[in-house]
């Protein structure tokens, strides 16, 4: 047997914000934006070069979604990001005014540093040990 996680969904409170936060600010690929209705569409996004899992974005309706927007985890680290070249990356967030919430460390497993998306999401960004 053969399973693997294909995407998942990132509730957001706007569609296009989104896509600009993380294409111009993260550079990330936009994979897909699908009008489905005149209020829903299929977005998938994905970190550049990468072949695996997407984030499918989607928008929020009504107070209960749009409630979890920005805290889909209760405050935890939320996504984890890899790189191939750490100091890159970091720089990159500094320069685009990404809020990073811990500064970098070295840890066990590799560099490792924690910053917010646009809604206030965690993400672990780390270059793995070698």
């Amino acid at each position: 047997m053969k399973q693997e996680i294909a995407q998942f969904a990132l509730v957001v409170a706007d569609y296009d914000e989104t896509i600009r936060f993380y294409t111009e600010k993260l550079h990330f690929t936009l994979v897909e934006d699908t009008p489905l209705s005149p209020t829903k569409r299929w977005v998938r996004i994905a970190p550049p070069g990468s072949e695996g899992c997407k984030i499918l974005l989607a928008q929020a309706s009504g107070p209960e979604q749009l409630a979890r927007v920005g805290d889909q985890t209760g405050g935890r680290v939320f996504l984890f990001l890899t790189t191939d070249d750490f100091e890159r990356d970091h720089r990159n967030l500094l320069e685009q005014g990404v809020r990073i919430v811990r500064p970098p460390s070295e840890e066990p497993y590799g560099k490792v540093l924690v910053f917010a998306d646009l809604y206030g999401n965690l993400w672990d960004l780390i270059q793995p040990a070698t």
